[in-house]
C-alpha cells in the first residue's frame, strides 16, 4: 500500500486599500481618479463614459494644486506596506500549527494605484491554492471593502467560494474595541489629559456613507449604514466606560462627499460646532474607521480641527503601527487561512 504523498498548500495575505499617489503629479493622479470614478462613483451617480475623463483630469488638477500648495504628501502606501510587513513578521513569529502543513506569503495591493488589486489576484490564481485578502477599512460597503469582493468574483468566478475569503466583520470585534480603546488613551497627551479649565471632546472620525439617493430613496448599493452607526456606538460606550475617559462626550464625525444624493449628517464640521457653541475648552479628534492614515483623515479632517479654533485641540493619528494592532490582525488572518484550509479539505474528500 503506498501512503498518499500530502502536497503543501500555498497560500497569499493581500493586505489591500484604495491608495493614493505617492509622488504627487498631475500624470500620476489621472488613473488614479478615473479608477475611482468608474469603480466607486458610477455606483451611485450615472457618468457617462466620456465625461469621465473630463472629471478625473479636474480632480487630479484640483487634487495636485491643493496638495502641492499645501505641501501635502500622501503617506498611505507607505503606511500600509511597513503594516504588510508588520503582519507577516508576526504571522511568522506566531508559532500557529498551520505554519508547519502550509506557506504563507504577505502582499500588498490597491483598489486604485499600482500594484492593482484586480492585476494581482489574476496572477495569484495560478500561483497559489488560496488567498485571503484583508482590506485595512474595519466598516464595509459597496464603496470600501465591497470593491475587494468584487474583484475577487470578477477573477476567481465560480471558484470565488473555495479558493479566497475576504476578512470582514472586523468592527463587531471585541478585540478590536479593546485595543482602539488602549491605543487612543495611550496617544492622549499631557496637555489633553491634564486639563482642568472645561470640558474635553472627543471625535470619532469615519468615512460617511449614502442614506438616501437622488430621488429621497434608500441606495440601491449596500452602504454599511447600519453598521457604521452600531460601530460608533459600541466604539462610544467603550470609551465613556473605561476609568481612563477623560471625555464628556464623544460625537461620531463623517467624511462625506457631495455628489449621489443625501449623506450621513453626523460630520466632522457639526461635531465641531457643537463642541464649540457648548463651551468645550478642547477637542481630540482620532479616526477609527480608517487602520491607515490618508489624506482624507491627516489632511483634510485634521486640518478642519486644527482650524477649527479650540484653545486646546489633539489629532490623534490612525492606529497605524501599533504593535497590539499587528498582532490582532495576524490572529484574524490565521483563523481565516485555517476556515479556507479545512473548507479545502472538505472540498477534496467530495472530489477526490
Amino acid at each position: 500500500m503506498v501512503d498518499r504523498v500530502v502536497k503543501r498548500r500555498k497560500y497569499a495575505v493581500v493586505v489591500t486599500t484604495y491608495g493614493e499617489v505617492e509622488k504627487l503629479t498631475v500624470r500620476n493622479l489621472w488613473p488614479s481618479s478615473r479608477r475611482i470614478l468608474k469603480v466607486v462613483t458610477r455606483q451611485i451617480v450615472k457618468i457617462p463614459t466620456a465625461m469621465i475623463y473630463f472629471i478625473a483630469d479636474y480632480r487630479s488638477t484640483k487634487h495636485y494644486i491643493n496638495w502641492k500648495l499645501n505641501r501635502y504628501r500622501s503617506g498611505l502606501l507607505a503606511i500600509n506596506r511597513s503594516q504588510k510587513n508588520r503582519l507577516a513578521g508576526f504571522i511568522a513569529e506566531s508559532g500557529s500549527p498551520f505554519l508547519a502543513e502550509a506557506d504563507v506569503t504577505v502582499i500588498d495591493a490597491y483598489y486604485f494605484v499600482p500594484p492593482y488589486l484586480d492585476d494581482m489576484l489574476q496572477e495569484l490564481q495560478h500561483e497559489y491554492d488560496g488567498v485571503v485578502v484583508v482590506p485595512m477599512i474595519p466598516v464595509e460597503s459597496s464603496f470600501s471593502c465591497g470593491i475587494a469582493c468584487q474583484m475577487v468574483i470578477d477573477v476567481y468566478s465560480d471558484s470565488a467560494f473555495a479558493k479566497v475569503k475576504v476578512l470582514s466583520k472586523l468592527w463587531k470585534d471585541d478585540r478590536l474595541h479593546r485595543l482602539y480603546c488602549d491605543y487612543l488613551f495611550g496617544q492622549i497627551s499631557e496637555a489633553v489629559r491634564h486639563e482642568k479649565r472645561g470640558k474635553i471632546g472627543l471625535i470619532l472620525a469615519i468615512h460617511g456613507t449614502l442614506v438616501k439617493d437622488r430621488r429621497g430613496n434608500p441606495p440601491k448599493v449596500f452602504t454599511g449604514l447600519e453598521e457604521t452607526l452600531a460601530f460608533f456606538e459600541v466604539m462610544k460606550r467603550k470609551i465613556m466606560d473605561d476609568p481612563r475617559n477623560i471625555f464628556s462626550d464623544v460625537r461620531q464625525g463623517c467624511m462625506n462627499h457631495s455628489t449621489g444624493g443625501e449623506w450621513t449628517s453626523d460630520t466632522i464640521e457639526k461635531a465641531l460646532e457643537e463642541f464649540k457653541r457648548e463651551g468645550y475648552e478642547g477637542v481630540v479628534m482620532f479616526p477609527y474607521g480608517f487602520f491607515a492614515d490618508n489624506s482624507e483623515t491627516e489632511y483634510d479632517a485634521c486640518n478642519k480641527l486644527v482650524t477649527a479654533g479650540f484653545p486646546l485641540f489633539q489629532y490623534v493619528r490612525c492606529i497605524n503601527d501599533f504593535p497590539a494592532f499587528g498582532h490582532w490582525l495576524a490572529e484574524r488572518v490565521l483563523d481565516e487561512l485555517q476556515v479556507l484550509s479545512k473548507l479545502q479539505d472538505a472540498f477534496e474528500t467530495l472530489h477526490p
